[in-house]
């Protein structure tokens, strides 16, 4: 009878060490969307980290920032970037013990950033909301079939938002009839400060590509001084709204003046500076990290082929068989 008491002990013991509590940092990946399925031995990588969360990240695509028809879930997509792929995705991943925040988003082709979105008439605008509300609800509906523990509404739609805040306001109603999870938006960096609705959801995101320095190799001294403004702005908006901050994205490419405008995605930068990304991650994590206001954040970028992923000769944002893999590694297994 002990022995069979031992035993059940430890199962529950085990099982509850793999939820987390309010205590628990979400130390979390930006899990990229690929042509293929994944399986068990891509996450072990994840595992090595010690991360706990994944962002899956489906995509809907619209033709210009004026334009009000969003296009999604369809056979031209990449597997990961559809329903069935992002369930095939949250079912491994949860299988190994890695918590999901589903992430649906707008990808405006030729790159065209999505805070710009903005329509020409009325009618336009009401095609949009429209055509966003059928693409956020149809993932809500999934966020609830899959039990996922956060659900994101949007990502940088400053405009959208900006100027239909009614209609955002009427969308989470909408989504909380569906989805009965923890609720997020992920802003901009220069965002969040403008956005109306955090009382109505559970977390303050942001995607926090702050710049902190303009030097070629900033130390992590350097990026640290650079990030404590921003530090102090982020706590004053968790202060109004007793609400934690979620990094919904967070990263450095490993390039020279990587602390300048972090947010640079653009494919003509080929200097690699490794340092620079650690000194920036490091720093990153010293400042946010340990405070109990910060319920975590997901690294930008992770690819599911590890072995062929980042790498000494790689300028873009994943840690991935870099240095900045290492700290990350290190502060998450802290957390």
């Amino acid at each position: 009878m002990k022995l069979i008491y031992a035993f059940c002990l430890v199962v529950l013991l085990s099982r509850c060490a793999m939820m987390p509590s309010d205590q628990t940092k979400i130390n979390g990946v930006s899990y990229v969307s690929s042509r293929d399925s994944i399986s068990e031995k891509h996450v072990k990588p994840l595992l090595k980290i010690h991360a706990n969360y994944a962002s899956i990240m489906p995509f809907g695509f619209i033709r210009d920032v004026s334009h009000p028809d969003i296009q999604y879930n369809s056979k031209r997509q990449w597997f990961g970037e559809t329903k069935v792929g992002v369930k095939q995705y949250i079912k491994v991943l949860k299988d190994e013990g890695i918590h999901i925040m589903l992430k649906p988003q707008i990808w405006v082709w030729r790159g065209e950033f999505t805070g710009d979105i903005k329509m020409k008439t009325e009618d336009d605008w009401k095609i949009l909301e429209a055509s966003y509300s059928q693409f956020i609800l149809d993932y809500a509906e999934l966020a609830r079939e899959t039990n996922v523990d956060i659900f994101c509404i949007g990502t940088e739609l400053e405009g959208f938002i900006e100027e239909r805040t009614d209609y955002w306001i009427h969308l989470i109603t909408e989504i909380r009839n569906i989805y009965k999870g923890k609720l997020t938006y992920a802003a901009n960096w220069n965002e969040y400060t403008k956005t109306p609705f955090w009382n109505d959801l559970d977390y303050i995101g942001i995607d926090g590509y702050f710049p902190v320095s303009d030097l070629k190799t900033p130390t992590v001294a350097d990026c640290k001084l650079g990030l404590k403004r921003w530090k102090t702005e982020v706590k004053k908006y968790h202060d109004i709204y007793n609400k934690p901050i979620l990094f919904t994205e967070f990263g450095y490419r490993s390039m020279n003046f990587t602390g300048k405008e972090p947010w640079r995605s653009d494919r003509g930068i080929d200097e690699v500076n490794l340092e620079a990304q650690a000194n920036a991650t490091q720093a990153f994590f010293e400042r946010f990290w340990n405070e109990d206001w910060v319920a975590g954040g997901f690294v930008w970028k992770w690819y599911h082929k590890h072995k062929r992923s980042g790498g000494p000769n790689d300028p873009r944002f994943t840690p991935q068989n870099k240095p900045a893999e290492k700290i990350i590694q290190d502060f998450y297994s802290k957390h």
